[in-house]
């Protein structure tokens, strides 16, 4: 039986969730019906960071002190054109936003060489991931995925009241081989995180195509590709490509990551216009607001500022790698802005006395590697900081000099 985390780090399957809402129901009497389904009843919620102006009025250091390492933002913000885009659009905030989306959705056809009724907008791509598992998967049917991946495959299926099936990471990669394994004829969508949050990896075109060429056509292939734009590698599938020749195919991408608009909450996905129609049917009318919408538009049309904070990841990682070898830590090879570094103690512990140093990056424990933590790459003097930070912490540890 699946297994689900609570909190992240307390596992229950959904027998023993509907076992504990059975008792409390007995006690209740028999005439008093569960308040929620027993896949509610399982989660907990998505944990928030704490608010780091709280931070820093704890540590009590001037706010750009505190280095926001934790949630693989651009360090660098969003682009000039999108800061003077939300500006603009404010002044009609009293107007609903246009539901089709239709400057920002021409833009993302024009910038992929699709047509405009292969694109669903959303309130951030976790919305398209939610909307995906509403739409296509019924009852007694599961998604498959990886662990660890992005949590939210996961807590949304099971928000659902559907099934997740997982294959764990090999060597801190997808196993496209144990994936493929996991489908069967319950299979309706599968999840890829291309690259992969939290270890940065990727899959290759190689892998890719084999990996599909075993998929039942019946199958919806997610590819998330959050962080394509840091991508380096030479071997890095191209996922439209996929689209245009398997229809199940769906390619999600986000203007959270490199656009630096996590704040507005806007993504999109490409896919088959089959797909787009019933996907249409569920979303809620205006679902992306008119602020996020002319914001994204913006974005895309300022390639500099992409470039710029392409060049920044690049040479951060260039500049961590090395030093965190030098002390002695390994990190994860990384395609994406940040690394996951490996510690010779636990990662909450890292977590909490980096804190203390006005520096917020992410405990991975939760993630099912206790001695480890993601941190996003920031700008040569931020990493220099963190370099130091962990330098400090090894020696207070006594594992250097």
């Amino acid at each position: 039986m699946t297994t689900y985390d609570r909190d992240f780090g307390d596992p229950i399957s959904v027998d023993e969730a509907r076992e504990a809402l059975d008792r409390a129901s007995s006690q209740r009497g028999p005439a008093t019906a569960p308040l929620v389904s027993a896949s509610v009843s399982a989660l907990h919620a998505y944990p928030p960071a704490r608010p780091w102006r709280l931070v820093a009025e704890e540590l009590n250091v001037p706010e750009s002190e505190v280095l926001l390492l934790a949630a693989n933002e651009n360090v660098l913000g969003p682009s000039p054109l999108a800061i003077k885009a939300t500006h603009d659009a404010v002044k009609e905030a009293h107007l609903y936003p246009d539901g089709a989306c239709s400057i920002l959705r021409n833009k993302i056809a024009s910038k992929h060489n699709v047509s405009g009724d292969r694109i669903v907008i959303g309130n951030g791509s976790n919305e398209i991931i939610e909307l995906l598992i509403r739409t296509f998967v019924q009852p007694g049917e599961t998604v498959v995925t990886a662990w660890p991946s992005f949590v939210v495959y996961r807590l949304v299926t099971q928000a659902h009241g559907r099934d997740t099936l997982l294959a764990p990471l090999r060597r801190d990669r997808y196993d496209l081989t144990a994936l493929a394994a996991l489908i069967d004829h319950r299979t309706k969508l599968v999840f890829i995180a291309n690259p992969n949050n939290p270890t940065g990896t990727y899959v290759t075109k190689r892998e890719l195509d084999a990996f599909l060429e075993r998929i039942p056509p019946s199958v919806i292939v997610v590819l998330d590709e959050a962080y394509i734009e840091y991508v380096t590698a030479d071997d890095f599938p191209n996922g439209l490509t996929d689209i245009s020749e398997r229809p199940r195919t769906v390619v999600l991408r986000t203007f959270s990551k490199v656009y630096g608009l996590a704040g507005l909450r806007v993504g999109y996905g490409i896919m088959d216009p089959e797909l787009v129609d019933y996907v249409d049917r569920v979303r809620q009318p205006y679902n992306v607001n008119a602020v996020a919408q002319l914001a994204a538009a913006a974005a895309l049309d300022d390639e500099e500022h992409v470039q710029r904070s392409r060049d920044l990841v690049k040479a951060g990682i260039s500049q961590m790698i090395p030093a965190l070898e030098a002390m002695g830590l390994e990190a994860v090879p990384s395609q994406a802005n940040f690394l996951v570094i490996k510690l010779p103690f636990d990662g909450s512990f890292a977590q909490a006395a980096l804190r203390d140093r006005a520096i917020l990056v992410r405990s991975m424990g939760g993630y099912g590697m206790p001695n480890s933590i993601r941190v996003n790459i920031g700008t040569t003097d931020m990493n220099t900081r963190v370099l130091a930070g962990l330098q400090e912490l090894l020696r207070q540890q006594g594992l250097r000099e």
